[in-house]
């Protein structure tokens, strides 16, 4: 039998695709918590704005007489109502939020993969798809839940005629005395959800982008506008991807949730008042604010960690 007949016969491999990060070596997750940290806290101070708009938007029912027109219009608005820097109301919750979220998404990441890559450090699409699915859904438990709770209502407080909240430490003490602990994890299922998704494509698709790139050399460093575009691509799949349980999980999240039972019965609500568009509500801001944040945190974290590793080599 020749060679070619039995390469025919040859058992077919699943096709592998590294970790969003250099695949050739295990990543500590005690480093990955910090390169995801500091990753996080810079990401937030440049794209905040643009989460500040998409949640304004996703508030505003299309039932009710709608506040705003769009995008710009919520900019505008805010900036002659309270200047500037209304653009930065809320902040505060997703920079302390921000920080551990990166750290637990990407250590996560890690202890998932280290438990099931093959002796090269390379994961299967699935493998990697199941690995983004758990880094998102502990990163969720442990951090987005409370601190998307608290951004959503800190946001929507802004919208009242008299808002109550003075800052955080205030915000916060108030929503948990007011509401109770379970104040500050509403909407804790579509959040599951949300970042589950999230993570689970964005990883994939960084994944898959990035060993294009490399050719297949995983030893081959990439440039900075190489893991730039890598990670605004992840970012826009999962804004496409999951919109709609954003959507939900902002309502169950706001000061009107009292209007409906569950995250079931937002999304019906939703679906029969204001029609399957409305669940792409806030499309165009989150588009930019994650294609940023994505690249913004992808790229840092590679970098970072690399220097994490040069400073542990000269000591």
């Amino acid at each position: 039998m020749d060679r070619s007949t039995l390469n025919l016969l040859a058992p077919r491999q699943f096709y592998v695709v590294p970790a969003p990060v250099d695949s050739g070596r295990k990543k500590t997750p005690g480093k990955a918590i910090l390169a995801g940290g500091i990753s996080g806290g810079i990401e937030i101070l440049i794209t905040f704005p643009t989460e500040f708009v998409k949640t304004q938007l996703q508030l505003d029912e299309r039932a009710a007489q709608p506040k705003y027109k769009g995008p710009i219009h919520v900019v505008t608005s805010t900036i002659k109502e309270r200047g500037f820097f209304g653009l930065y109301r809320g902040l505060s919750s997703l920079l302390y939020g921000s920080i551990p979220k990166s750290a637990i998404r990407f250590a996560s990441f890690e202890f998932f993969k280290n438990q099931i890559a093959d002796k090269d450090g390379k994961l299967t699409t699935l493998q990697t798809l199941g690995c983004g699915l758990g880094a998102g859904v502990t990163e969720a438990i442990f951090a987005v839940c409370p601190m998307e709770t608290i951004k959503v209502k800190f946001i929507h407080d802004q919208n009242q005629p008299q808002p109550k909240y003075r800052g955080f430490a205030h915000g916060v003490s108030t929503i948990v005395k007011t509401e109770g602990f379970a104040g500050i994890y509403q909407g804790l299922g579509p959040t599951i959800l949300k970042q589950g998704s999230n993570q689970a494509i964005r990883f994939v698709v960084y994944g898959k982008i990035t060993n294009w790139m490399k050719g297949g050399d995983d030893s081959k460093k990439l440039g900075v506008l190489q893991t730039l575009s890598s990670g605004a691509l992840a970012g826009a799949a999962s804004v496409f991807g999951n919109t709609p349980i954003d959507v939900v999980k902002t309502r169950m999240q706001g000061l009107d949730r009292h209007k409906y039972k569950n995250a079931w019965d937002c999304t019906k609500q939703i679906w029969k008042n204001e029609g399957f568009f409305a669940f792409y509500k806030g499309t165009t801001p989150r588009l930019g604010r994650v294609c940023l944040d994505v690249a913004i945190v992808f790229t840092l974290y590679e970098r970072i960690y690399d220097a994490l590793i040069a400073v542990e080599g000269m000591l």
